[in-house]
């Protein structure tokens, strides 16, 4: 919604202009509000909170990530990778029939959870060494930039979900 008020700021007459630019800021105010009511729940929880810590070891994961990940996918640390990668959709799914091969898709799962591990790859992608390595790998060995993004977020979910499992920060090898 805030976004949709900002795209109409751009073209509102002279009129209508203060109003928007009102519930512009309290659109902001209430976002900010929720964030910081879902920090103060977390750190009221120690086992949130120390989920929380530890999901933030890792270069790409901050605050907004951890709690994404926390509220929409509590059964990570619990799952295998294939079954976690599937319930976030990140499992390549064929689209075959009879002889015909077609292309692995993702697709299904949680898209916020999907959503929220882009915006963590694209980090990565910037600041961790060890994702930063594997994404080069995947684009000089000819994959898409979006492939490779795929499964850099496939990669960095299945590292999250087995510090959580094994209750280890991360460390870079």
């Amino acid at each position: 919604m805030l976004t949709e008020e900002k795209n109409r700021l751009g073209i509102a007459s002279l009129w209508t202009k203060p109003d928007i630019e009102a519930h512009i800021a309290w659109l902001t105010e209430c976002i900010d509000k929720v964030g910081k009511d879902i920090g103060a729940l977390i750190k009221k929880t120690p086992l949130w909170k120390e989920k929380e810590d530890l999901l933030k070891t890792f270069k790409g994961i901050g605050p907004v990530n951890a709690c994404t990940l926390l509220a929409r996918l509590p059964e990570l640390g619990h799952l295998d990778r294939k079954k976690i990668a599937a319930l976030a959709g990140l499992a390549p799914m064929n689209r075959d029939s009879g002889k015909y091969r077609g292309r692995r898709t993702i697709f299904g799962g949680r898209a916020d959870v999907r959503a929220a591990l882009y915006m963590a790859a694209l980090c990565a992608i910037r600041h961790n060494p060890v994702i930063k390595a594997f994404y080069e790998r995947l684009i000089h060995a000819g994959k898409l930039r979006k492939v490779a993004l795929t499964a850099c977020m496939h990669k960095i979910l299945i590292i999250l979900n087995a510090m959580v499992r094994t209750n280890t920060p991360w460390c870079a090898r």
